[in-house]
């Protein structure tokens, strides 16, 4: 099996080359390689594609794990069902 067509990121089909390739573009951080490849932009927000991006950051960089700036949490958190936004005020 081709590694570089390994999928990373599930929600958005983001692969193991789209991230080698940010990285050798100088993007060491989630957060810069969310705005290059939109990896973790999906309906996961990144929960499930963040620890490998980070393995991978640190893999192909030498960077620790505390070296390596990891994704902005912004609100929602969680995803929210569509009627949750809906209702107003009662």
């Amino acid at each position: 099996m081709d590694k570089s067509k390994l999928i990373i990121c599930r929600c958005n089909e983001i692969t193991l080359a789209d991230i080698e390739t940010a990285i050798a573009k100088g993007e060491h951080s989630i957060n810069e390689i969310k705005k290059r490849t939109t990896a973790g932009m999906g309906i996961c927000q990144g929960r499930t594609c963040s620890r490998l991006i980070t393995n991978i950051i640190r893999e192909k960089t030498g960077l620790d794990g505390e070296n390596v700036r990891q994704n902005t949490a912004r609100p929602p958190v969680r995803p929210l069902p569509i009627d949750a936004l809906g209702e107003g005020e009662k």
